[in-house]
């Protein structure tokens, strides 16, 4: 039965953004917007910008021309942590983990912005410092059951197969009580098993969670199948725009997939 998700208004805009490195046009007047509780899903070629448009929306690049517009605020030259206090987490294309550190304590790390007390306080671990990190723990405890890797916890993360590796980034970004979440191929080299848990996943997170979800995946059946509304990007343009059947039947993405226009 298919899923009826409640979506609502707007919670981020990008309105006319450009990006370019030296000669290199990334970006080019690129406008979306994304509605609280959906997946919205950015697609394209190799080359396309859709990394970039992560990487813009969550202020580690910052855009020549046009503006991000999170929760109504318009934001100029914001940094990534600035992002991330927002309410906008991240997960990368090329796994971004502590390889020796425990599943939990990579995890951990993703509550650093929720943590009341200072470097040293938790070093000492005593009082206040004690209290705050056995909530933050418990929070912790709560992503890692509802990721179903228990199982996993005190093991290194750099001795756990890809896809268990894959897993422990989105529990990680999710740790940190996301409004919006970016997944910058969450499902790439996984094999058919591993992706149809990790599309689960991710539709317990937008569904229990209420968690705006940003998506980009190669895999267009993934993209068809879990997706709200989708955006297309070629050579760092916008080329198409709406739901997965419409994208799906735009001449212009099925030139751009099978070459035809260049």
């Amino acid at each position: 039965m298919e899923q009826v998700r409640n979506i609502g208004e707007p919670i981020l805009v990008v309105e006319n953004v450009s990006l370019a490195f030296g000669g290199v046009k990334a970006l080019q007047d690129v406008s979306f917007d994304v509605c609280e509780h959906e997946v919205r899903a950015i697609i394209g070629p190799n080359g396309a910008g859709k990394s970039s448009m992560l990487n813009v929306v969550n202020g580690v690049y910052h855009p020549q021309q046009g503006h991000v517009t999170f929760k109504g605020v318009r934001r100029q030259d914001m940094n990534s942590h600035e992002a991330a206090s927002m309410g906008i987490a991240r997960t990368f294309q090329n796994i971004a983990l502590f390889r020796g550190m425990t599943v939990l304590d990579n995890i951990m790390t993703g509550r650093a912005l929720k943590m009341k007390t200072n470097f040293l306080q938790q070093a000492l671990w005593w009082g206040p410092a004690r209290r705050d990190e056995m909530q933050n723990r418990h929070k912790v405890e709560e992503v890692i059951d509802f990721l179903e890797i228990q199982h996993i916890r005190k093991t290194p993360v750099g001795r756990l197969p890809y896809g268990l590796q894959k897993r422990v980034e989105l529990a990680r970004a999710l740790a940190a009580e996301p409004e919006v979440l970016l997944l910058d191929e969450p499902m790439a080299g996984m094999n058919l098993e591993e992706k149809q848990d990790m599309c689960r996943y991710v539709l317990d997170v937008n569904d229990q969670f209420g968690t705006t979800i940003v998506l980009i995946e190669h895999d267009m059946g993934v993209v068809m199948d879990i997706s709200d509304r989708v955006v297309v990007l070629d050579y760092g343009q916008k080329i198409a725009d709406g739901t997965p059947d419409v994208v799906r039947a735009d001449k212009k993405v099925i030139d751009a997939y099978l070459g035809v226009t260049h």
